[in-house]
Order: C-alpha cells, then sequence, then structure tokens
C-alpha cells in the first residue's frame, strides 16, 4: 500500500481571470454574482457544478 497522499483536483471553476461585474451584478468573465464567488470554495463539487452547467448557461450574453 502506497503511503503517498491522493493527488488533489482543483475544484471547478468557471473563472478565467476578468473580474469585474456587470452593471446586472453579474461577473464579465465568469458570470457568478457576487455572493456566488464569495461562496464557490465552500460549496460541494455537485454545487459548483450545478452552477456552472446550469445556472451559468442561463445568464450567457447575447
Amino acid at each position: 500500500m502506497s503511503s503517498e497522499p491522493p493527488a488533489l483536483t482543483p475544484p471547478a471553476t468557471p473563472c478565467i481571470g476578468v473580474c469585474r461585474l456587470d452593471p446586472q451584478g453579474y461577473c464579465i468573465g465568469c458570470r457568478r454574482t457576487i455572493e456566488e464567488i464569495g461562496r464557490w470554495r465552500g460549496m460541494s463539487e455537485a454545487e459548483r457544478l450545478h452552477v456552472m452547467h446550469a445556472v451559468l448557461p442561463a445568464r450567457a450574453r447575447p
């Protein structure tokens, strides 16, 4: 049995490093709200994936 710790996978994130809120309160880079950004690290992987695959596409720019 290996004594090495399991490899850590970074949490999924839609962040692209363009962090500024638009007039609607969405980040212009990832489309998350400031509340979602603040809670991101505390969310489960399932919650993050839900936001990324269900919530954010609905906020896509026209």
